[in-house]
């Protein structure tokens, strides 16, 4: 395998305007009690089961039909060879830090068989490849370039992680066929795109990867054709926002529609500001950017209010028990972060990054890592379980290729030195703007704890740069080689740090970890009256399963009530709780049989006190069924 792996994300080593650059994904190893057991999860259970998956629910089978291997008629949606390029994608990074025989072994053969389904010309579709070929590019909405864009970067991570060309060339061909295909009228081709955004991110990663520009100006033609009537009326049910087709990038302002296009989408404008001046695009972004994270995010970082179209709903419509907020969509906004994060140098979006990384992300995974939630409520009866595979397969193999990419999240470079964006147990070897290597040894138990120690095997004069949650309130601290760093650090920042190394320097933050009551804004009128549990980047909530004989509707935190952090190394993996003495507060037996009534002042028939723990939102739904609580009322 190739030694100089990088990064599972967007390479912006040759970006044009790019603030940051990644650092390979083999260059950080992880060895904390909170990431390190997941990464393993990932590869032993998870990409062996989803692998299996693949087989049972015949997506294999249909790249078989393709090479005279098999008669079975194509099995499931038109969208189903995505889950394969997926998995792929997340099975190659896992082998950049931990390679294994049988899982290599697995990689090569679905490399081969991918191969010997491609058409002549380049087309690789298993869904129109045969019996509906003479429908190939007719629907916009049946995602066949969105496919490619997977498949392009299941190529790039491939090519990346072990040499080979085997798949990279696969992609090229195919791409080669959709440059030829896609364009302007005046130069012979067809003015089209997808309905489900994707392929512009393929195709930037793709021209990284070879050096060919055609790739990016393809890339930049179907982010320009959006909302130029293109598409003409949408296929489906849907309107032209569900589509990202509604306006132009450079003129919208409110983010809208179908939520993983729209963050798939932005994340494949941001690439394009990465390469080319684009200061248009630029703006869009900015504006798009405040009205998802200032109107439209729930507070565990998961986007899409509404199950009716898998959308954003209006501002400030985020309710609890119906939300959305799928998996991919959090993912999808990571993506986008990291983008933005690599061409501002912005804290704001690395606490994105690590919002939906601790919570809205890894609620849909399991703690055994073999079931997964499609979408993730903040309230919940009961009901709502986590699935080994869905009709739609979309969250789970995007899962498996999340969490590999990890290591490639956690350290950049820029022209001063190193920035340090999230905080685990663990090694970086990276290079220097001078040239020289420089090793990092990271010592914490975050995020359970806030203390941080580095050590710095690097000589010379360069910048250390860390982030400072924006989370974080009075008294964060700094501590550089014995010394009291003497300005404040500014929740939300960087704080960098420029000295003459010595190599075995010890830098140390200390991130106070207090208890926070976090409240929503007054037009998020389901929440008036009530408050999350945040301790550190996590998100909290109520399981009946910790408060037995207690309907947790009916809880009331006291706004006098202290509330205690306990570490319990033998509950859920490992967790910290919250626990405070609080009431219970059950609905007035008047109300029995009776909907409505003329106000009536005063307090509930009967309070009752009682000792109430919460447990962090993503390890919810791993016990026993029953109800959940995120918000909790205050009165």
């Amino acid at each position: 395998m190739r030694s100089d792996a990088r990064a599972a994300i967007v390479d912006t080593a040759r970006s044009a305007n790019a603030v940051l650059r990644p650092v390979g994904v083999r260059d950080v190893v992880l060895e904390d009690v909170f990431w390190a057991p997941r990464l393993r999860i990932n590869r032993e259970t998870t990409l062996a089961a989803q692998h299996q998956m693949l087989e049972q629910t015949g997506r294999l089978e249909n790249f078989r039909r393709l090479t005279g291997a098999s008669n079975a008629p194509f099995a499931g949606i038109y969208f189903n060879d995505s889950d394969v390029y997926k998995w792929l994608e997340g099975a190659a990074w896992s082998l950049a830090t931990d390679p294994d025989p049988a899982l290599t072994a697995l990689v090569d053969q679905t490399v081969a068989l991918i191969a010997a389904a491609q058409r002549p010309d380049g087309y690789l579709n298993t869904y129109f490849a045969l019996d509906r070929a003479s429908e190939r590019w007719t629907n916009p909405d049946l995602h066949e370039l969105y496919c490619a864009g997977h498949l392009f970067q299941a190529a790039v991570a491939h090519h990346r992680v072990t040499g080979s060309t085997a798949l990279l060339n696969v992609a090229t061909r195919f791409a080669d066929h959709i440059c030829d295909r896609f364009g302007l009228v005046e130069d012979g081709k067809i003015p089209w795109t997808d309905g489900h955004p994707e392929v512009e991110l393929g195709l930037a990663e793709l021209s990284r990867e070879t050096d060919d520009e055609r790739y990016l100006e393809q890339a930049r033609f179907f982010v320009e054709v959006r909302g130029t009537g293109v598409l003409g009326r949408p296929y489906g049910r849907w309107g032209l926002e569900y589509h990202q087709d509604h306006l132009p990038v450079r003129e919208q302002s409110e983010i809208v529609g179908h939520a993983v296009r729209a963050v798939y989408l932005y994340a494949g404008v941001a690439d394009l500001c990465l390469e080319r001046d684009k200061p248009e695009l630029r703006s869009a972004l900015d504006r798009l950017w405040a009205s998802m994270t200032e109107r439209k995010l729930y507070v565990t970082g998961g986007i899409g209010a509404r199950h009716d179209g898998e959308s954003f709903g209006d501002d400030h419509e985020l309710p609890s028990a119906t939300a959305y907020a799928e998996t991919c969509a959090s993912i999808g906004a990571v993506m986008w972060a990291w983008r933005m994060l690599a061409l501002t140098g912005e804290a704001r979006y690395a606490d994105l990054i690590e919002r939906e990384l601790y919570n809205g992300i890894l609620s849909g995974l399991a703690l055994d890592g073999t079931t997964y939630f499609y979408v993730n409520p903040l309230a919940d009866e009961g009901e709502h379980r986590r699935q080994p595979w869905f009709g739609t397969a979309c969250c789970p193999p995007n899962l498996a290729r999340l969490l590999p990419s990890l290591p490639g999240y956690v350290v950049s470079t820029s022209d001063d030195g190193l920035w340090l964006h999230l905080y685990a147990t663990g090694t970086v070897e990276a290079t220097l703007p001078d040239g020289q290597s420089a090793r990092l040894r990271v010592e914490t138990s975050y995020p359970w704890d806030g203390d941080i120690s580095i050590e710095v095997w690097a000589t010379g004069e360069w910048t250390l740069t860390l982030r400072v949650p924006e989370w974080v309130g009075d008294g964060a601290s700094l501590e550089v080689a014995g010394e009291t760093w003497p300005d404040g650090l500014m929740p939300g920042s960087y704080v960098a740090i420029r000295r003459r190394w010595a190599a075995g320097t010890v830098v140390r933050l200390r991130l106070p970890m207090p208890v926070r009551r976090v409240s929503c804004h007054p037009r998020v009128t389901e929440n008036a009256g009530r408050v999350a549990l945040m301790r550190g980047p996590l998100v909290y909530c109520l399981e009946v399963v910790d408060n037995p004989g207690v309907d947790v509707r009916d809880i009331v935190l006291p706004a006098e009530a202290e509330i205690e952090a306990k570490h319990r190394p033998e509950l859920l993996g490992g967790v910290t709780t919250l626990s405070f003495d609080g009431r219970a507060a059950p609905v007035d037996g008047a109300w029995d049989r009776t909907l409505y009534r003329e106000d009536v002042e005063g307090a509930p028939a009967s309070i009752e006190p009682v000792r109430v723990v919460a447990v962090p939102y993503y390890a919810w739904a791993n016990r026993q069924p029953g109800p959940m609580r995120v918000w909790l009322a205050t009165r």
